[in-house]
């Protein structure tokens, strides 16, 4: 155990070099004892892609997910190791998470768009649920962010009569479920959900339920950190995960905000 501790925390607490622009943030709840009591706790896994559309793991926490301390204190430790140059957040709603992206990173929330429609559907009769499902599709399919919210709002405006929840869901959610359109075309599609991390909180939640209920959360970290180690190292060896056309603009804007923020006779 020691042995695997001490790999697990130095692949966790590695140095990050260069520019991430985009991180997923995604939770799998764990049971665990704690003071005598079994509780819940959420082990936030976090994937950054490079500026040469490389990905890589980059952190892991855990703790109640729901508090802002707790997603601003890891998104600080992730900054405080070097990574920057974030843009975009691709991350389920949790409390308190939109705010700590704001206030750490400064950067744009994508919320999941899967976990969007379930919530969006769950507004709706489950006999009335693929008519609606196809709407929302409709929507996303749109080639840009002013058309897709048009259509959005239109199929929220077609069926409040119906459902006037669902049209202020859509109109309170709209913008969060469609900052993914704003960025480059060819990223679009692994950027509008968590979905790219789905085969990965797979294999965490399958050697979990081994265990069953952890005597604390370093057991946690042991046992997710091994797996999210094998798993890097894996994808170190594949190709490229995004294009990297449309990341040129990402590395100058970095440059020229290295550049702009340092003292005049150094610039």
């Amino acid at each position: 155990c020691k042995e695997i501790d001490e790999r697990v925390n130095a692949f966790l607490t590695r140095p990050l070099s260069g520019a991430w622009p985009y991180l997923w943030l995604d939770a799998t709840y764990l049971k665990v004892r704690e003071g005598g009591r079994i509780v819940s706790v959420a082990a936030i896994v976090a994937v950054a892609v490079d500026t040469e559309g490389r990905r890589e793991i980059v952190g892991l926490h855990i703790g109640p997910s729901e508090a802002e301390v707790f997603w601003t204190d890891f998104l600080r430790s992730l900054v405080k190791r070097g990574l920057s140059g974030v843009q975009l957040v691709i991350s389920d709603a949790h409390e308190g998470l939109k705010a700590a992206i704001r206030r750490v990173l400064k950067a744009t929330w994508q919320r999941c768009r899967v976990h969007w429609t379930r919530n969006a559907l769950a507004y709706v009769p489950r006999t009335q649920q693929t008519m609606v499902a196809a709407g929302l599709r409709h929507a996303f399919q749109q080639p840009d962010q002013e058309a897709a919210r048009a259509a959005l709002q239109h199929l929220g405006e077609q069926l409040h009569n119906r459902w006037p929840k669902l049209k202020v869901f859509i109109e309170a959610t709209c913008e969060d479920v469609l900052a993914y359109l704003t960025f480059p075309l060819q990223h679009r599609a692994k950027l509008h959900s968590t979905n790219p991390l789905e085969r990965l909180n797979k294999e965490i939640k399958r050697r979990a339920d081994v265990v069953g209920i952890f005597p604390n959360t370093d057991a946690i970290q042991r046992l997710i950190g091994a797996v999210l180690l094998e798993a890097n190292d894996e994808w170190q060896l594949q190709h490229r995960y995004m294009q990297i056309e449309g990341m040129a603009g990402f590395a100058s804007a970095l440059i020229e905000e290295s550049v702009t923020t340092l003292p005049p006779q150094a610039a």
